[in-house]
């Protein structure tokens, strides 16, 4: 008996470190083109909720639009590389025309995702794409230049995390996605209108064999009131989040 039961303590520890290879092996030969294809005609359409702040930074605001990326043609980057023009449009609501208002070009390196928006090269994906895997996804950024706007970018560690898993993005059910934690930042206390407060956080969702599904992101400064001029939010703060609503 005592043999038998040994046997079957065996058995289950070779299989389970037998599942355990396996879903490693799965993670790890997952590909950058698995996660966001890119091809030309593809299109993900999102609901883009837009906070921006008004009268001088004193209010905030959130305005809602319809945004289309398309991937319009295969192109060559700056480097010689094969890459791709995607060409955004946008709308207020579904009665009313597109217009497209910018281009951005992606370029799947095999072992990362670069992606170039308003001059700003990303590092949006990188193999092995596993749990808690990280890099610095804004490393092309010029964040240390004195006139820089953008230095509270540098240095953000990009991590997966819940790989391969079932998520609910808007009416969609996605089988298999992953999660791109990139900054999670609060300096200061943002309750405390009398203090300077800084907020920046960003977040990304891929799902497999459709492409972003999901992103998050957000900055804001406030500098408290000085003798003469109120409280308020500098220039530059702002966020957005995009939500699928439609693909082909």
């Amino acid at each position: 008996m005592k043999k038998l039961f040994l046997f079957v303590i065996i058995a289950s520890l070779v299989f389970a470190l037998n599942a355990c290879e396996k879903s490693t092996e799965t993670l790890q030969t997952a590909t950058i083109n698995d996660f966001n294809p890119l091809v030309v005609g593809k299109y993900i359409t999102y609901q883009l909720d837009s906070i921006v702040y008004t009268n001088f930074g004193v209010n905030k605001e959130t305005r809602t639009y319809q945004v289309k990326y398309l991937v319009e043609a295969q192109i060559t980057d700056n480097l010689g590389r094969p890459a791709y023009r995607i060409i955004r449009f946008i709308r207020k609501t579904a009665s009313n025309p597109w217009a497209s208002d910018a281009t951005f070009m992606a370029t799947n390196t095999g072992n990362g995702l670069e992606f170039l928006e308003n001059n700003m090269r990303f590092t949006k994906l990188r193999t092995p794409i596993r749990d808690f895997y990280s890099w610095k996804g804004n490393s092309f950024l010029d964040t240390y230049a004195i006139n820089s706007d953008i230095k509270y970018m540098d240095d953000w560690d990009y991590v997966y995390d819940s790989v391969n898993m079932p998520i609910k993005v808007g009416t969609f059910t996605l089988d298999s996605t992953i999660r791109v934690d990139q900054r999670d930042e609060v300096i200061g206390n943002p309750t405390d209108p009398t203090s300077y407060a800084e907020i920046n956080y960003g977040m990304e969702k891929y799902a497999k064999h459709i492409g972003l599904v999901y992103r998050r992101f957000f900055h804001s400064e406030w500098q408290p009131p000085t003798p003469g001029q109120g409280g308020r939010f500098v220039d530059g703060s702002y966020g957005i989040t995009l939500t699928m609503i439609d693909h082909n």
